[in-house]
């Protein structure tokens, strides 16, 4: 651009006149280069990784779907990036989260550990942290009391949900790398307890060929907010780009169609929260 401007000013007619041609191609220069997507230049390209935890985020074929995903896929669109998404095992992905600069991953239930080691931007879905067991059972279980945290109890492994159980005094909790393989493992009555998200119970379900009424809720043991989560390395004005993105999705009303189109039956979150580890620049 910067040489088409200075041939049309070495060829202006009048050559008198060329102080005021230049300020004014300088000025047309100056404008269009405000209205290049600048935020997309700036913002670092980041390795980004989910999970299979339908219907927030799962794979299909090779491509990542799922409510998260989409809200994803939409601030991607806004600030002009281009690098996939991959649906990982989640204790991968984590890992990576920990360890590694420039990452994101989503999404990641909100809590104090988590909050000093990672940027958590959102929430981008609200959810219940809860016990369920095979129908008919629930009664049965309800009326142990304090000695229901005796039981064992299967969960998502390096999951939030395995925490909170432990938290709440369940020390004998089995874990197995995917939500779909502990539901399984409740249905064939190796334990009594499946520790899960309320948004996703139903599908995991679906997605191993069984009905949501085929379980019961037990207890709920906790809220849980879900985010998008940087790496405490991913730098201050990339996550900053990604906010402003999430503030104008949201805004615009992108995120309230996109959560209507995966929880109809849930309130979408339109409050945006960013949280940074301490020390964090």
């Amino acid at each position: 651009m910067f040489l088409h401007i200075a041939m049309l000013i070495k060829d202006a007619p009048d050559q008198s006149l060329r102080p005021s041609f230049c300020r004014c191609l300088l000025n047309v220069f100056l404008i269009a280069l405000l209205g290049m997507n600048v935020p997309a230049a700036q913002a670092q390209d980041l390795q980004i990784f989910t999970e299979d935890w339908p219907p927030i985020s799962f794979g299909s074929g090779n491509k990542a779907e799922g409510m998260a995903v989409e809200v994803v896929q939409a601030l991607q669109a806004h600030i002009g990036s281009t690098q996939p998404i991959q649906v990982v095992p989640w204790a991968r992905g984590y890992k990576a989260l920990l360890e590694e600069p420039n990452t994101l991953l989503f999404t990641v239930g909100r809590s104090e550990e988590r909050e000093k080691l990672m940027v958590l931007l959102g929430p981008i879905a609200l959810s219940t942290t809860s016990l369920y067991t095979r129908k008919g059972n629930a009664a049965r279980l309800q009326s142990l009391g304090d000695e229901i945290q005796k039981l064992k109890v299967g969960a998502y492994r390096s999951s939030i949900f395995a925490d909170t159980a432990r938290k709440k005094g369940f020390q004998n909790i089995e874990q197995a790398p995917t939500p779909q393989v502990i539901a399984n493992m409740l249905l064939a009555k190796r334990f009594d307890l499946w520790v899960e998200g309320s948004l996703v119970v139903s599908s995991v379900l679906k997605d191993i060929g069984h009905n949501a009424d085929e379980v019961e809720k037990v207890k709920v043991l906790d809220s849980l907010e879900l985010y998008l989560a940087f790496s405490s390395q991913t730098p201050a004005t990339t996550i900053k780009i990604w906010e402003d993105a999430l503030r104008w999705l949201k805004k615009d009303g992108q995120f309230a169609r996109i959560h209507q189109k995966w929880l109809p039956n849930e309130p979408p979150p339109m409050a945006v929260i960013r949280l940074d580890p301490p020390g964090k620049p």
